[in-house]
């Protein structure tokens, strides 16, 4: 048999490729855009956070107000009724007017520092006995030494927790009454406080 040669014809033959086509050919097509599916997310938080502070406010913090308000009234309308009373108890004269006698300043090291900081503070002791003041001045540097000693257990934090004034009033005018063996101290202001 004979070798033969078969050529292609004109429809077998690979059609030539422009180079232009080629690269047409090999870069990816992009997606279609979707427009309304692409803003979705920004739409739904748009709307959802006002709607979600607009809730939270009426109904969360709105009603804890109102409730705190109506507790700060309440507490405020008892206070003459308690006045009273209270000043029965210690024996005082109700309607007498307040006593105020002021204290040196008390310095004291911060407890945790290792002598680095340092708390001033001043006060006025208040109270309503005529006697008052006598009483105070005589029993002063014994009430100075129980108020460094009270004092001087603060640590920075206990300084620097919300209500610390009013914890630290509290204690101290606990230990001056009980120095003092009776309800003699009425209230106390913390006249100026630094910590340094």
């Amino acid at each position: 048999m004979a070798n033969r040669t078969i050529t292609p014809t004109a429809s077998e033959a690979e059609p030539e490729v422009q180079p232009e086509e080629a690269a047409e050919a090999a870069e990816p097509k992009p997606a279609p855009v979707r427009n309304f599916q692409s803003w979705l997310p920004l739409l739904a938080t748009v709307v959802a956070m006002p709607a979600l502070a607009y809730a939270t406010t009426q109904l969360l913090l709105l009603p804890k107000l109102k409730r705190a308000m109506t507790q700060a009234a309440a507490d405020i309308s008892t206070v003459p009724a308690v006045a009273p009373a209270k000043a029965a108890a210690t024996g005082a004269k109700p309607g007498k007017d307040k006593v105020l006698v002021p204290m040196p300043k008390i310095l004291v090291n911060v407890a945790g520092t290792m002598m680095t900081r340092y708390l001033m503070t001043s006060m006025t002791l208040v109270g309503n006995t005529s006697d008052f003041k006598d009483k105070i001045e005589a029993n002063k540097d014994q009430l100075l030494d129980v108020a460094r000693s009270a004092l001087k257990t603060k640590t920075i934090a206990d300084l620097e927790r919300p209500g610390a004034g009013n914890e630290m009033r509290s204690e101290l005018l606990t230990v001056f009454n009980n120095t003092l063996g009776g309800p003699v101290v009425q209230d106390i202001y913390i006249t100026e406080q630094a910590v340094q």
